[in-house]
């Protein structure tokens, strides 16, 4: 019987499918073979074997890793397809902690291509056996605490693409077998120990090298003359190491090379580009923190691609060249911390970022191009320069800007309304150390992003502009050192982010404290209105409601991160170099470059407050500074004091405080600077170490104090005459001339100039000119960095 033309067609399909299907199986079947190779798999399993890995939530797990799976799906595991060899094994963050052995499994799979392991906690030497992994092309061990000369390793392998080596403790020469990695692409061994003669793995030919001096510990060669031989290099970073020497000319004749980063070295010199490649891709370049000096080449602006230049913190002198206007890719620039001067050149308001600051730039230059309307700048830094003139109405124009920084230099004049075209975006303001006059306008309506205000130090007036309660996420806002007078902004306190508040050297004036409005200021963490006309009486409860100075950064943050590295602005301001301040720290004047995250400080001095000090002080567990000193506070000196555990300084000078110094202070173990002089106190000093270590002049013109034979190293007599007040005493010479007169007056003249002769060459004279002598303040910069 013949079949029939659809049962025909039936079982041709059912013959495709079943042929199909025996397709499929075998080619599985056949790959399925092909992939984890048991020697692989016991390779990596000894591998796993040699580390006490910790399984972490916030580290990969090598959970995955046992003989019941294919190692080919294992966690960071790749094989080839064909041959079932493990060609990548990326274990980023997970965490080793350990060394690589010189027999490690690791080292048996000589098919690997990538190796990654990087912040895995590894720690130790790199041994000779990693070079055994000749087809490597990719090797990243960045991030872990290796030692070593490892670079005598890798010049095996020269197939290697990309070298990354970053943060570790890698050190030693490097041998030149490295002229056979000629095909790297990218270098990366920033933040080691390595010098400059490692630099001799770049040279194709070490006859090359033309000199080495070795002396005082510090490579003092210049670079090789000839680095073209890296003619795929793509990327080269070998900053924060001890390199030394002359400016690297040759490397700026590879094509391909698009990043250099040689900052925080020892470079020193001229910079000399030489002959640059015509088809030059550079695009990044970075020399910072140098000591280059010289001029700015002209030959610089044959970079035509250039887009990020950073020549900051070295030695360069003379203008900013006119040729880098030419560089119109360019869009970000730092020139900051040299010796550069003249004019700013106007073709640079068309960039993003331009940062001059520390320098003696002393005019603007005009822009040929009208760029001066461009909106495009986010950033600009011409602080501590000589600029001078009134406000430069074109930054107006800019309304994109982010972060604006005229401080330190000689503008005068108003600031001008229009301002406030170019506060929508702005998170930083700093017009600090100018003369700046009138008021400061109304401009911060649009200010919502603003985070840090610092006008201090010219010599505004009037009043604080009622706009800036906009400022919503403010956490700095340093007015002081004007003349501005007003009554304390006591509506500033509902600003939820604002953590420092300066208003010193004002003419501020009022009460701090009133029934009918909130206390607020939850959040702040530094207050400063010393040296202004603030009076009145401050309720009990007056500081019950500051709860970041109750609340340690440790507990707010839950974690045991070092927060004294932290500074104001890094966990929130992207320009945390903008919050800066002075205030009277340890006695002294002092100027703070960075603001510490975890200072706390409240300083009143120099106002007429009185009553008594608020109980509520002893709330603020972590506050470090305490200056309550020249005003009127009167009764006793709060117990509570005792429970600030963190304080580190005290001044409650020339007040009205009466009865005893409370004896539990001396448990305050950080407290190392104290003044009670000049009140109405009485009985025992403490015994403490913090106390018995002070001057004498910590506890001068207290009444019926005593016990201070040892601080004073004389037998102290309590004061039986009523203390006469600061203003009213008289000059030391003028009381020292009325007192040998006075002597002088009874039994005759010249007994008394005998009398008085002995008197002032004993120590007597001593103990009387501690009692009216003044010392005079002294400024120091602390600079955090």
């Amino acid at each position: 019987m013949i079949p029939g033309p659809s049962n025909c067609f039936s079982g041709i399909v059912t013959l495709y499918l079943f042929l199909l299907g025996s397709l499929v199986l075998r080619t599985l079947a056949s790959s399925r073979l092909h992939y984890c190779r048991h020697d692989q798999r016991d390779a990596l399993l000894e591998f796993k074997h040699e580390f006490p890995v910790t399984e972490s939530k916030r580290s990969p797990s090598l959970s995955s890793w046992n003989k019941s799976s294919d190692c080919c799906f294992w966690e960071g595991v790749t094989c080839d397809a064909k041959s079932g060899d493990v060609v990548s094994l990326d274990l980023s963050y997970v965490v080793l902690n350990n060394s690589l052995k010189p027999n490690s499994g690791l080292f048996k799979l000589q098919q690997l291509q990538n190796l990654t392991l990087s912040d895995c906690y590894l720690y130790g030497e790199i041994t000779s056996s990693l070079g055994n992994l000749s087809r490597l092309m990719h090797l990243d061990l960045s991030s872990n605490q290796l030692t070593g000369e490892v670079l005598a390793s890798v010049s095996k392998l020269n197939q290697l693409r990309d070298l990354l080596l970053s943060e570790n403790n890698f050190s030693g020469n490097i041998p030149s077998l490295f002229t056979n990695l000629t095909k790297l692409s990218s270098l990366d061994i920033s933040s080691n120990q390595f010098t400059l003669e490692n630099f001799s793995f770049l040279l194709p030919n070490l006859t090359s090298l033309s000199s080495l001096n070795v002396a005082s510990n510090h490579f003092k060669s210049t670079l090789p003359s000839d680095m073209s031989g890296l003619r795929n290099l793509n990327y080269f970073d070998v900053r924060e190491n001890s390199f030394v020497g002359s400016f690297p000319t040759s490397l700026f004749t590879i094509p391909s090379l698009q990043v250099v980063y040689l900052e925080e070295n020892q470079f020193m010199g001229p910079i000399n580009f030489g002959n640059i490649s015509s088809s030059s891709r550079l695009q990044d370049l970075n020399l910072a923190h140098n000591k280059f000096d010289g001029p700015i080449p002209e030959s610089i602006s044959e970079f035509h691609s250039l887009i990020l230049l950073d020549l900051s913190h070295n030695n360069l002198v003379g203008p900013i060249p006119t040729s880098m206007s030419k560089l119109v890719n360019l869009q970000h620039l730092t020139l900051s911390n040299n010796k550069l001067e003249g004019e700013v050149p106007g073709f640079l308001w068309g960039l993003i970022t331009v940062t001059l600051s520390h320098n003696s730039f002393s005019s603007f230059g005009k822009s040929s191009s009208g760029v001066l309307d461009g909106e495009s700048m986010y950033e600009l830094d011409l602080g501590s320069n000589s600029l001078g003139g009134p406000f430069p109405h074109w930054i107006c124009k800019q309304r994109f800007l982010k972060f604006l920084d005229l401080s330190n230099n000689l503008f005068n004049g108003s600031i001008p309304p229009c301002l406030k075209n170019s506060t929508y975006w702005l998170k930083g303001l700093v017009l600090r150390n100018n003369s700046f006059s009138g008021i400061l306008p109304d401009v911060f309506v649009n200010a919502t992003m603003l985070l840090s205000l610092d006008v201090s130090y010219n010599r505004l007036e009037g009043k604080l502009p009622k706009s800036l309660i906009n400022c919503t996420y403010m956490e700095l806002l340093n007015v002081g050192s004007n003349i501005i007078k007003d009554t304390f902004p006591s509506w500033l306190g509902s600003l939820p982010s604002l953590r420092v508040l300066i208003l010193r050297s004002n003419a501020f004036y009022g009460s701090l404290y009133y029934d009918h409005i909130s206390i607020g200021f939850q959040h702040l963490r530094l207050i400063d209105i010393s040296q202004n006309g603030f009076s009145g009486t401050l309720s009990p409860l007056y500081f019950s409601n500051w709860r970041e100075m109750v609340t340690s950064v440790l507990e707010e943050n839950g974690s045991n991160i070092g927060t004294e590295d932290w500074y104001m602005g890094e966990k929130g301001p992207e320009f945390s170099h903008s919050n800066s301040m002075t205030m009277i720290y340890k006695g002294v004047e002092t100027d703070f470059l960075r603001i510490p995250y975890s200072f706390r400080a409240i300083d009143f001095s120099g106002n007429r407050f009185f009553g008594n000090i608020p109980e509520s002080i002893g709330l603020l567990k972590e506050l470090r500074l305490l200056n309550l000193s020249g005003n009127a506070f009167t009764s006793n000196i709060p117990q509570s004091l005792a429970n600030l555990s963190s304080l580190e300084t005290l001044d409650l000078s020339r007040n009205q405080l009466s009865g005893h110094i409370p004896r539990d202070l001396g448990s305050l173990s950080f407290l190392s600077t104290m003044n009670f002089s000049h009140n109405l106190l009485e009985g025992p000093v403490p015994l403490g170490t913090q106390f018995q270590s002070q001057h004498c002049s910590t506890f001068m013109d207290n009444l019926r104090l005593y016990g201070l034979e040892k601080i004073c190293g004389t037998t102290h007599v309590p004061n039986s005459t009523p203390r006469e007040s600061e203003e009213f005493s008289e000059p030391e010479e003028q009381v020292i001339n009325w007192i040998a007169a006075a002597i002088a007056y009874g039994p005759g003249v010249f007994c008394g100039l005998v009398i008085g002769h002995i008197f002032f060459t004993s120590h007597k004279h001593e103990w009387f000119m501690e009692k009216f002598h003044r010392n005079k303040r002294r400024v120091v910069t602390i600079s955090t960095r």
